[in-house]
């Protein structure tokens, strides 16, 4: 699958497709496998990109315009 011109709002269209045709029991065997395999390249490639975002707002920008660290396990600024 070529995802690498992909944005992440297209991947996740694509993959809520895929979800609801295989919730709906309609597709064949093997074309169950091949929207199955589609939905895992599809759900890392958003997983990276969501993984990508974190990273770049680990550290934010206060009322000060001084950098903060952020803990990004609690979601909230750290820098008080």
């Amino acid at each position: 699958m070529e995802t690498d011109s992909m944005k992440f709002e297209e991947a996740m269209l694509e993959l809520e497709k895929i979800v609801q045709q295989l919730e709906t029991g309609d597709v064949q065997l093997e074309d169950s496998i091949t929207l199955y395999k589609k939905g895992m390249e599809l759900s890392a490639f958003c997983q990276q990109k969501l993984q990508h975002a974190e990273k770049q707002l680990v550290t934010i920008v206060d009322k000060n315009g001084e950098a903060a660290a952020m803990d990004s396990s609690k979601g909230e600024d750290t820098s008080e």
